[in-house]
């Protein structure tokens, strides 16, 4: 009997848990005596949403499972749905299980869209699949094959029995009644939905990269708690308010594994990671107390709740052990209140520009477009108010109206329209037309590209106070790609520095000419040292940047000032701006936020 659990990720650097805890979870409840050993009977096959279908196909086809489960999630839906369909045409005795967040609201009429589908697991799926699991064991092959089966043997008697059914006239599928959180597909076209199933102990769960390997470039995501104390309207983590931790001698236990192995990056799915402030601290004086080096860890956390000791601590760790991602959404107090969402602006706004100022924490701040009363002008004022907290990354998002959510039960009432497909994402609000949500398409594009990016610091700044509005810089970045047929298109990192370059002399409106000394006036040489500074910083350039100053008139000045970094080669880099500065680029040393180059004065022509 094989079980084949499927999971579809968004990348390939990204790693699913919930499929491995569900497969320890069953080999450890129905084998005991072989836990942390592999079983024959559960496999885990892990596929992209970059992979072809007709791949995946022929992988799963390969493996002839006799049931199959996948994971849903809104990236994946749509392509595990194709999937499932075609599945079914050539493996026909194959069980077709669903599970996940994607899934779990609407799974009766899900099972009635999908004929393909035997059932799908709601909620937390470790006990129903364990469950499932000793059930498969017990029946010894798929629920459709042995259906199939028997149909052939009623043939071979004068009376046959009802479709579906054993010979002592009990159904195949009869067992699958006594698992709670199971919907599933009854032998007469009927969906039978069971109870839901009581949220599961976190200390029952087992730990799942013990005894496996590669952890060398793939992010690992670990859990200490299930569940959010917090309502926000647009989330799925509000239906379940309870909070339950793992134990800290479990949780210490594992920290101590990621050290050792010295993984690269460890992510904590934790809803609110700090909201309960002593499972925080014990976790964060942990990692800074055992701090490899290496190891980078990263939390999603509500900043308003930060405390002068945690703060504290966060100016005394290794630059880069630590990552915060801090959910804004929007600065408008309207808005918030509009969406159930407890935050105190004023305090997060305090904590980020400390933590800021530290200098040793990546900070990742979050805003959502198309929230109920936050117009184009109101979301203008919310980028521009984090914007100044220079967080390491603004990522900026767009309302996805889920299922289940508050935020789709009240989607008429805000004018909610939004995508019919996953990810269900705005197209316009009462308060947002589809107009400006394009136009704020725009702004994420160029916000991911030069500002994420992190590799047009200098630039970006000068830019941003030129214009004195940092939402209008990407807003005209945006129009300029538009009106140069620039988007949709892959560009290399130099092309990303020239259209920027193009973009600035249009902007103000500059002639190329210069007098006999070399120079023009309005900040453009200014500009152009920046541009250069922002190139060099990340690596020593191959080709020339068609805005850097001709280096070859100063060819001697620069071989006699950067003579002691001569043996070093393209480690180092040494360059002359306009300013007359002569600069060097040093990449054996970079910062350990930006990964930018250590920049030494040599001194000035």
């Amino acid at each position: 009997m094989k079980i084949l659990l499927a999971a579809v990720n968004a990348k390939y650097i990204h790693s699913n848990p919930g499929v491995y805890s569900l497969k320890m979870y069953a080999d450890r409840v129905q084998k005991p005596e072989a836990y942390a050993k592999t079983s024959a009977d559960i496999e885990i096959a892990e596929y992209t949403i970059n992979n072809f279908t007709e791949q995946m196909l022929e992988d799963i086809y390969r493996r002839k499972p006799d049931a199959v489960g996948f994971s849903c999630y809104i990236w994946n839906i749509t392509c595990v749905t194709e999937l499932v369909r075609d599945l079914h045409k050539i493996l026909p005795d194959t069980d077709i299980w669903l599970g996940g967040p994607e899934v779990s609201y609407d799974a009766k009429e899900l099972l009635e869209r999908e004929p393909e589908l035997l059932g799908i697991m709601k909620g937390e799926g470790e006990e129903i699949f364990a469950e499932l699991t000793g059930f498969y064991r017990t029946l010894g092959t798929s629920v459709r094959c042995a259906e199939r089966k028997g149909q052939a043997e009623q043939k071979k008697i004068a009376k046959p029995l009802t479709k579906g059914r054993q010979h002592g006239g009990e159904s195949f599928r009869k067992g699958l009644e006594q698992i709670p959180g199971l919907v599933f597909r009854k032998e007469n076209g009927e969906i039978w939905e069971q109870e839901t199933r009581t949220a599961l102990d976190m200390d029952r769960l087992p730990f799942i990269y013990e005894g496996s390997d590669g952890y060398e470039h793939r992010i690992l995501y670990y859990e200490s708690s299930r569940g959010c104390p917090f309502s926000c309207s647009y989330c799925l983590s509000s239906l379940d308010k309870s909070v339950r931790f793992r134990k800290w001698e479990l949780v210490k236990k594992e920290l101590n594994f990621f050290l050792e192995q010295k993984v690269p990056q460890v992510k904590f799915v934790d809803r609110t990671f700090n909201c309960s402030k002593s499972h925080a601290m014990a976790i964060w004086r942990h990692i800074a107390e055992h701090d490899n080096g290496i190891t980078n860890f990263h939390f999603e956390i509500a900043a308003d709740l930060m405390d002068e000791e945690e703060l504290s601590l966060m100016e005394k760790v290794r630059p880069g052990l630590i990552q915060l991602e801090i959910g804004v959404q929007s600065t408008n107090p309207v808005v918030i209140r509009e969406i159930c969402r407890k935050m105190d602006w004023e305090k997060v706004r305090k904590t980020a520009e400390r933590i800021h100022g530290g200098g040793r924490v990546h900070q990742h701040l979050d805003l959502i477009a198309g929230l109920p009363y936050e117009d184009y002008d109101s979301f203008h004022r919310s980028f521009n108010d984090v914007y100044t907290l220079e967080p390491e990354q603004l990522q900026l998002g767009f309302l996805k109206v889920l299922k289940g959510s508050h935020m789709y039960k009240m989607a008429e009432r805000y004018g909610l329209v939004y995508r019919e497909q996953p990810p269900y994402e705005v197209l316009a609000t009462h308060w947002l037309s589809y107009e400006e949500i394009r136009r704020l398409k725009g702004v994420e594009n160029m916000v991911e590209v030069y500002y994420n990016s992190g590799q047009f610091g200098n630039i970006l700044k000068l830019l941003v106070d030129r214009l004195k509005d940092a939402f209008h810089l990407y807003e005209q970045l945006a129009e300029y790609y538009e009106e140069q047929g620039l988007n949709g298109k892959n560009h290399s990192r130099m092309a990303r520095y020239e259209i920027l370059y193009g973009f600035i002399l249009k902007q103000t409106e500059m002639e190329r000419g210069r007098d006999a000394a070399g120079h023009v006036g309005n900040g453009l040489e200014e500009m152009e040292d920046a541009l250069v500074c922002d190139c060099y910083l990340r690596e020593n350039c191959k080709s020339r940047p068609v805005f850097a100053l001709d280096q070859v008139p100063y060819k001697e000045q620069i071989r006699t000032l950067a003579a002691g970094f001569r043996s070093l080669g393209t480690q180092v880099h040494a360059e002359v701006l306009r300013s007359g500065e002569v600069w060097l680029f040093d990449y054996r040393d970079r910062e350990p936020l930006s990964r930018n180059a250590r920049m030494v004065l040599l001194g000035r022509i």
